[in-house]
Order: C-alpha cells, then structure tokens, then sequence
C-alpha cells in the first residue's frame, strides 16, 4: 500500500483509459519515463511482443505508485494513459513528442 499524498508534494492526476484515475507523486515520473522510454522504442520498431510487455509494466507501475481516486471523483485528468488492451496503432496515436508521458 503507497503513502497518502501530501498536498506539499507535486503531484498529477492520470487516467488509465477504461479503469479510472490515480494521484501521482511528481517523484515518480523518473522511474515512468524510463518504462515510457523503452515503449516509445519498441513502437518505433514495430516489436509488438516488446510494446504489449512494456505497455504493461508501465500502467502496473503507475497503479502500484499511485493512489485510486474514487470512482465518483471528477476530477480533471492531466495524464491520460491508454487502456491494457490498446494497440499499437492506437497508443501511436496518443502519443505526443515526448510519448505518453511528458519530460
């Protein structure tokens, strides 16, 4: 079980697409962008084995590191993330120059 944030900490809201939204410390984008990383390469080559498994690991780690929000909070997702079952083409398509997640 993760640590309540604190208000003093940066943090983002994000939403895996089809599962809801956690709150994300600012500390953990480091670990997220390396796992961003290896996705953004695996898409580029085409290694759809390689993109499904990191794909993976990436939303594991972001429900692991985050903490839920309720499923009747509203709040405004600053990080959309797409669902587990998302194809290539399909995350290919929400990715910005950076990837999936800014920095």
């Amino acid at each position: 079980m993760t640590e309540p944030l604190t208000s003093e900490e940066g943090v983002m809201i994000v939403r895996i697409m089809g599962e809801g939204q956690v709150k994300l410390a600012d500390s953990h984008f480091t670990e997220l962008n390396t796992l961003d990383d290896e996705l953004l390469e695996e898409m580029e080559s085409g290694d759809e084995a390689g993109f499904r498994r990191t794909l993976h690991a990436l939303l594991d780690a972001v429900r692991k590191l985050g903490e839920p929000l309720p499923d009747d909070a509203l709040e405004p997702s600053e990080l959309i993330l797409p669902a587990p079952d998302a194809t290539l083409d399909e995350v290919r398509a929400m990715l910005s120059d950076d990837g999936l997640i800014p920095g």
